[in-house]
């Protein structure tokens, strides 16, 4: 595919060399090379965007990869998204593997939902199309006023268990809370395999204070409130022991979850499921984040492998810790930025995907 002759140019838009490695290999994949632009950041901290081609009726796809610095990463979007509409680009379509903010998408107390200011600030920017991977919750397709293709990653990391695992038939996909296990569910189903779930694990679960139900005070005023009123308090959770519905002893235990950033949950998980009698412990993540002292600890823990593919660059991590792998999920963002480009249905992209998964 000839980017002059076919109307598409690729711009990747980080200033970090290490997260250009995506893009190049998507551009790879299509035979195209990347379009010429400069990022960069200016002595006062400023992001400047410099487009060194002509985009004038073109479909501009712009690959942008989540570094540590999450909020010049946005910026470098944004900055770059607006220089292509003022260019007079036909699409500009964003590819972001990793969406950022994802996990403050609900209300919290009085906190604000960041990924619904995220995406109005894409769309106002001039985005008209988004791609994106394995969203921390599919309901923030909702919050976006343009087409988004949630695609999953899922199908990579069944076949990393698949060829990788020699005795996979002898593993039990692990749920390390119950707001995990729809996600279990989906890869044992697929993999004839057994599952259990981790119930009581000590952390404060993300449904507790998310609804916005406890944005109210909770000081009794008696002034406001009329005397032959009692409203009745919610019972506060109290969580059980630790407990492994389903069984695990002399097993393979995989853990499944969207994104390992810090990994206090997992490494307690491991724990509980050595002490169940599980001899092997895998953990699949879509989105490999991990922060801070994550590589070492992970190291030191009773798991035996990591998996995670590279939506999110983690060169450094996998330096400080032999157990991380990465999966290239490259083929099906290329393949999405092709049918896209050629007006062709992105139905096949998500075949045998249910509403659940």
């Amino acid at each position: 595919m000839s980017a002059a002759k076919g109307g598409l140019v690729i711009f990747t838009a980080n200033s970090n060399p290490s997260s250009r490695e995506l893009g190049k290999r998507i551009a790879e994949r299509l035979g195209v090379e990347l379009g010429k632009v400069q990022v960069y950041q200016e002595a006062n901290r400023e992001t400047r965007v410099q487009i060194e081609e002509s985009v004038r009726g073109k479909d501009v796809f712009i690959i942008q990869t989540v570094s540590k610095d999450v909020n010049t990463t946005i910026m470098e979007l944004l900055i770059m998204v607006y220089a292509c509409r003022t260019s007079c680009a036909r699409n500009i379509i964003g590819v972001l593997p990793y969406f950022p903010y994802s996990k403050q998408c609900k209300m919290r107390k009085r906190g604000s939902i960041v990924s619904k200011l995220l995406a109005s600030m894409m769309c106002k920017a001039g985005l008209t199309h988004l791609i994106t991977m394995d969203l921390h919750q599919k309901e923030i397709q909702g919050f976006f006023n343009i087409p988004v293709d949630n695609l999953r990653a899922s199908p990579f990391l069944l076949q990393y268990i698949q060829e990788e695992i020699p005795d996979y038939r002898n593993a039990v996909i692990v749920a390390k809370s119950p707001a995990s296990a729809k996600r279990a569910q989906s890869f044992a189903e697929r993999l004839r395999l057994g599952i259990a779930v981790i119930h009581g694990e000590a952390q404060a679960a993300e449904s507790d204070l998310v609804d916005g139900r406890h944005s109210p005070p909770t000081v009794k005023n008696m002034g406001a409130i009329h005397p032959s009123l009692e409203i009745p308090l919610l019972i506060p959770k109290e969580k059980p022991p630790i407990t492994v519905v389903g069984d695990v002893g002399g097993r393979i235990a995989i853990i499944v979850d969207d994104i390992i950033d810090d990994v206090d949950s997992f490494l307690a998980a491991a724990e509980t499921l050595k002490e169940r009698g599980a001899y092997k412990i895998f953990v699949m993540a879509t989105h490999g984040i991990l922060s801070s002292d994550a590589p070492r600890l992970i190291e030191e823990s009773a798991i035996d492998e990591v998996v995670v593919t590279n939506t999110i660059p983690h060169e450094i991590q996998k330096l400080q810790c032999p157990k991380i792998k990465t999966v290239d999920i490259s083929m099906i963002l290329s393949e999405a930025i092709r049918r896209i480009h050629n007006g062709e249905s992105m139905s096949y992209l998500f075949r045998n995907i249910g509403l659940d998964d």
